[in-house]
């Protein structure tokens, strides 16, 4: 098994510039490439005896609203030979695709799938780029962070046209924001035991 330190001057000279940063927290190593190189990166990380990164672990969206290329899309590698894992990482924008890894590592079809699915990134050369988790005809992405809580349609099976119906949400009621620390959540008045029902007493004041 490689330590944390080998397995960084590894990459290291096996990526040279391809690696546009590396970072170690929590016994981990992650690296950030350019969306570019990512196909490069993941084959060399894959083919280099020192290494052999031969399993894709996971693939993932995260959402940053505020930067202006908004997603990064994080892979998860596995070396079975080394016992070792590593985080790779990119950045992208809601129109420009990142290159799929199908052709490396066929485990990712349904992962970049579901990472269009849930954030709207697109993967280039994918041979079947398509909902995967949502529904036919779904609106929006729902794991970015302005998708609205309640969604865009509801749906329900309509007795009447014996079948399944779509309508937009309607809120029978106001939000809520739940209190979920408090047994008595939504009740109005004290109760014995709920040490949240009253304020503290007032601290004496020291003379």
């Amino acid at each position: 098994m490689l330590s944390l330190a080998e397995l960084s001057a590894h990459v290291a000279t096996t990526l040279g510039a391809l690696a546009t940063s590396s970072k170690t927290a929590f016994g981990e190593l992650t690296l950030t490439v350019k969306r570019t190189d990512i196909l490069a990166v993941l084959t060399k990380l894959h083919d280099a005896a020192a290494l052999q990164f031969e399993q894709l672990i996971d693939l993932c969206g995260v959402d940053y609203p505020e930067r202006a290329e908004r997603f990064e899309v994080v892979y998860h590698l596995l070396s079975p030979r080394q016992n070792v894992r590593l985080r790779v990482k990119l950045s992208t924008d809601d129109v420009t695709p990142v290159p799929s890894v199908i052709a490396l590592f066929p485990a990712a079809n349904w992962y970049e799938r579901e990472a269009y699915d849930m954030y709207g990134i697109l993967f280039a050369d994918h041979p079947d780029l398509r909902r995967l988790l949502t529904d036919y005809g779904f609106q929006g992405f729902p794991l970015r962070k302005d998708f609205p809580l309640s969604g865009h349609v509801e749906v329900r099976y309509d007795d009447e046209k014996k079948r399944v119906v779509y309508e937009p949400v309607r809120l029978t009621q106001e939000f809520r924001s739940f209190d979920f620390e408090s047994p008595w959540e939504g009740v109005r008045y004290p109760l014995p035991g709920d040490e949240k029902a009253a304020p503290p007493p007032p601290t004496p004041k020291a003379n």
